[in-house]
Order: structure tokens, then sequence, then C-alpha cells
């Protein structure tokens, strides 16, 4: 990391730890202020089965070896609101349910944080603004997200919406089925999926991301782009921008308690 002079306006901007929450792995990595990556990103496989104590253990040795920084961003694959999970199909478990996590890792880490689903975080930092904006995160399941002219919209959770024969988003494109049917085919369901969220939501442009992303073989119309994996992490700066959190529905910041 480059060095920098306590005169240096860039060393004096908060520097906020961005967690990325998957059903396959947990990331993280500190963020300056224009949502570059000061730190080597670091991973870990998601532990399972994975309780809110044994994901915040794991977050707690993940992000260790990363260097000072003001406050945290975290997005998880699941409903999220007011800082607390509604929704944790990947972990699953009462637990879960209404968990405060937002609040939970403010305290461990003494610093404060916002929550929002992962989804939502990556397209913060991947749409462009203009127009009708819809990212897909192609993962462990499906994550989606919908924009409108750079403001988020309620939480549209495609994922567990049926799709075919009694499929779910998740059971038609998650990662499960891209093992079971062979990549030939999975890229035909992809393309099927880009074709129904168009016909439901007619959007400008539609960001494909998550790990999967890589594996989008097909060759895909000029409203549909690739977006880098790396924007679960970068998009977390946005949640610190005031105009972007206070248009996010019901959401607050969490400080840690004094």
């Amino acid at each position: 990391m480059a060095e920098t002079s306590a005169s240096d306006p860039e060393s004096l901007a908060p520097r906020t730890l961005a967690i990325d929450i998957g059903g396959t792995g947990l990331k993280a990595s500190v963020v300056g202020e224009s949502g570059e990556m000061l730190e080597k990103r670091v991973r870990v496989a998601t532990p399972y089965p994975c309780t809110p104590d044994v994901l915040v253990e794991a977050l707690t040795g993940l992000t260790a070896p990363l260097e000072a920084y003001d406050r945290i961003s975290i997005g998880f694959p699941g409903v999220v609101r007011d800082g607390r999970i509604i929704t944790a199909p990947h972990f699953q478990g009462k637990a879960w349910v209404d968990y405060p996590l937002a609040e939970t890792l403010a305290r461990r880490f003494g610093k404060p944080a916002r929550l929002l689903n992962d989804a939502e975080v990556q397209g913060l930092g991947i749409v462009k603004g203009r127009g009708l904006e819809v990212v897909l995160t192609l993962g462990t399941g499906l994550g989606s997200a919908v924009f409108s002219n750079g403001a988020l919209t309620p939480h549209l959770e495609l994922a567990h919406h049926p799709i075919r024969k009694g499929e779910t988003y998740n059971d038609y494109v998650g990662n499960a089925a891209r093992r079971a049917v062979g990549s030939k085919r999975w890229n035909k369901r992809v393309r099927k999926t880009i074709e129904i969220v168009y016909a439901l939501l007619h959007y400008d442009i539609l960001h494909l991301g998550g790990g999967n992303a890589a594996n989008v073989t097909i060759d895909l119309p000029d409203t549909v782009h690739i977006a880098s994996n790396d924007a679960g992490i970068t998009g977390g700066i946005r949640l610190w921008d005031e105009v972007v959190w206070n248009g996010v529905l019901g959401s607050h910041a969490v400080s840690p308690a004094r």
C-alpha cells in the first residue's frame, strides 16, 4: 500500500472495512473514500453449519490481518431490515430470525456498522445511475437488486420465487444447478432467466455479478453486462453515503455501545 502523509486528504478520509458474506465464501478488505481497495482482499470458506455465533467468529478471524478502519459495511445473502436478518436461506436455523448482525459486529469490532443485502451492496458498486438497472448475482444462489436512476428500490427477493416447474431461481441457476446440469445447460438457464427478468421489469441495463458470472459463456444482449465480483466489497463504501443510506427503506446506522 502506498504511503501517505498526514497532510494528504486521502490519509484523513474514513477507512471502511467492507465484508461480503456469501454462501460459499466470506471476503473482506479495507476500502478508501473512492471505493478502492486499500488492502489485499482476504477470503475464507463459509463455515457450515453456520450459526450467528459461528459466523461472527469466522469474520473476526478473517478480518484480523486487516489494518485500522473507522467503520464497517456488511453485505448479507438474505432479506435485511434495520440492521437485522429477516431471512438467511443459505444458513437456516431459528437463531437467524431477527438477528441483530449489524449491532453484534459493531460491538465486536468497536466501530459503527451498516448492513444491507449482498446483491444490493454489489449493485451500489456497479450501477451507473441512469434509468432502471437490475443486478443479478450468480453465486451459491441468485441475488437480486433493482435501482431506479441510481436509487435502490424496495428489495425484490427473486431467489425464492418460482421460475419453472416448482423450482425457484436459486434451484434453477444456483451453483448446485450448474454442477448438476453442466455448463451448457446452465448457460441456457441463465439466458432464460435474463429473458424472464426483462419481461418482468423491462430494465434498461442488467448487470450480472457474483462468482459464477465468470462462467457465463453465452452471447449477451447489449443491455446485459458482466460486472466485477469485487463490487461486493467496493460497493460497501456507498453504505456511508448519507444520501444513499437515507434512501434505503427503514435503514439506520448502528454504533458500538459505550
